[in-house]
């Protein structure tokens, strides 16, 4: 499993000690995020989690060639857009036919909002940096499958946030 944008790397820690059967590879751009993920996988003492390396989606090649599956919790929206679309284009390189490209975080949908909650958060983003923002659904799904990924299965989540599965589709040029 490669974690793409671990950020501190809680999620990394808390996921491999939950799932022992899966090899945990973090990654960040960030010298300190990095170093963060190093303590969290110390506290969570599991041994499959990977040294985590230095990964800036829109920098190739990747320093991960290949996975079975990527995660990438709340990154496309503290991002610019081009990132979103180098995540597609490397998971498209990295991921095998059928492999998984998993997205959580919030949405757009139909370019409306789902919750009050995500509009003043889509707001904050785009004052720190108007690249940023909540995406639209359809927008990334558009990408995804631009990159050869079928179309999400889209699970509804907590705190207005959704859970995107989608799978490389099997007919796309590797």
């Amino acid at each position: 499993m490669l974690e793409i944008a671990s950020g501190t790397g809680q999620h990394a820690g808390f996921f491999a000690r939950a799932l022992p059967t899966l090899r945990w590879q973090p990654s960040d751009p960030s010298p300190l995020h990095l170093d963060s993920i190093r303590a969290w996988a110390e506290v969570a003492d599991a041994d499959n989690i990977a040294a985590p390396v230095s990964l800036d989606v829109e920098s190739w090649p990747w320093p991960v060639t290949q996975a079975d599956a990527i995660l990438n919790i709340n990154m496309i929206h503290i991002a610019p857009w081009s990132a979103a679309l180098a995540l597609f284009q490397g998971a498209a390189r990295v991921l095998p036919s059928s492999g998984v490209l998993y997205l959580y975080g919030p949405f757009k949908r139909e370019g409306q909002h789902t919750a009050e909650s995500n509009q003043r958060f889509d707001e904050r983003l785009r004052s720190e940096d108007p690249r940023w923002g909540v995406r639209d659904l359809g927008e990334v799904q558009a990408a995804a499958a631009a990159a050869g990924f079928r179309a999400a299965q889209i699970i509804a989540m907590p705190a207005n946030n959704l859970s995107l599965v989608f799978r490389r589709d099997a007919d796309a040029p590797a």
